[in-house]
């Protein structure tokens, strides 16, 4: 499997997009305590770096390059969660 379909198979992985969404979440309740650039870091990458451990040999493709594209793809990921709960607290301020 290549790095591009390794990344969009994980773009699709509704247990790496539910847990991008757990970690923006949990920000936005913890922002005033901890901030914001190093919560989303760490989660990123503990989220790039447990789910490819926990699934053991399922892949045929090495750990650092499912890192690597789990690292991508929650990047994307958490830019779009980003972005859509900004519009959502931009559009309900009044």
């Amino acid at each position: 499997m290549s790095l591009s379909q390794l990344v969009l198979a994980q773009l699709e992985d509704p247990f790496r997009i539910a847990l991008i969404i757990g970690l923006v979440v949990t920000m936005v309740r913890t922002r005033a305590q901890t901030g914001t650039v190093v919560p989303l870091a760490a989660g990123v990458l503990f989220v790039a770096v447990i789910i490819p451990s926990t699934l053991g040999t399922q892949r045929a493709e090495p750990f650092w390059l499912q890192f690597g594209a789990g690292l991508i793809s929650n990047l994307v990921i958490l830019g779009v969660v980003l972005a859509a709960w900004e519009a959502f607290r931009r559009l309900t301020r009044r």
